[in-house]
């Protein structure tokens, strides 16, 4: 039953590799959120976020008797626009990473359903590397950025197209990509991994849609943290949507959409009417 909720996220039974851990967000059958960190089959809790001064407890909970909730307790959330060239179709591509915010309130949890609204017509999916910031980070170097950067997760920057880039698309993106529900992540945030090169996967229904390796980012990790912190302040626990490569298609209610980032695992998130 356990090895197959860990099959079911997609997250590997073997021992992970040196300086690899894994962390998960979940809430117990009794109790609030916590944060734990997973180790195989069980998972210590955390005394407080693992990108905060914390203590892992001795005793265990059984990943199959806990809900897993989105890794992630961000200040803000930021993404990226038009960062693999896959992406661009026949637009030129930006000299500086093209960055948007998306409201605390679009996060998702791992299997939580992603939300349509009653007047969006064309919502779109948009698998993603996600970075999660361990440090305060302000106008920092590339080098400097990529130590701030605590770990990453999965994550599927959802956007109503129509909204976005329609004939009576919105001044901002606020609806567009920041809807309630358009932020899933999950179901693990990993820290020591290089992700630099990592196989970054889009599924729609099974049928494999998005197929992409994050070194092909126009901009890499520590190039956007570097950019953004020129302006924004980066805090603990921030979140950054590094782009998605491809085409994207739209999603109907029923259908359910995969995220897979090697060595992460598996975001699934089945698409509801409101």
């Amino acid at each position: 039953m356990i090895g197959s909720v860990l099959a079911a996220y997609g997250i590997s039974q073997a021992q992970a590799p040196a300086g690899v851990k894994k962390y998960v967000r979940y809430k117990a059958k009794t109790g609030d959120a916590s944060w734990g960190l997973l180790e195989g089959e069980s998972i210590r809790r955390l005394t407080a976020a693992p990108y905060e001064a914390h203590k892992a407890e001795t005793k265990a909970v059984k990943l199959s008797d806990v809900k897993l909730l989105a890794p992630a307790e961000p200040p803000k959330i930021f993404a990226v626009g038009l960062n693999y060239r896959s992406h661009l179709g026949n637009r030129p591509a930006p000299a500086n990473p093209e960055i948007f915010y998306k409201p605390i309130t679009s996060l998702q949890d791992p299997d939580g359903p992603i939300v349509i609204p009653k007047t969006a017509l064309n919502v779109h999916y948009e698998a993603e590397l996600v970075l999660v910031m361990g440090k305060k980070t302000k106008n920092a170097t590339a080098a400097l950025a990529k130590s701030a950067i605590f770990g990453v997760t999965c994550g599927n920057d959802v956007s109503e197209r129509d909204w976005q880039n329609g004939e009576k698309k919105d001044l901002q993106w606020w609806r567009a990509k920041g809807a309630d529900t358009f932020a899933p992540c999950g179901p693990v945030l990993v820290s020591g991994l290089d992700y630099g090169k990592l196989l970054l996967t889009g599924r729609l229904n099974g049928e494999e849609v998005q197929k992409q390796y994050t070194s092909d980012l126009l901009f890499d990790a520590a190039a956007i943290v570097s950019y953004i912190s020129q302006a924004v302040t980066l805090q603990p626990g921030d979140l950054i949507y590094t782009g998605t490569p491809g085409t994207t298609k739209k999603m109907m209610p029923g259908d359910v959409v995969e995220v897979e980032l090697e060595g992460v695992g598996i975001l699934k998130n089945k698409v509801a009417g409101a």
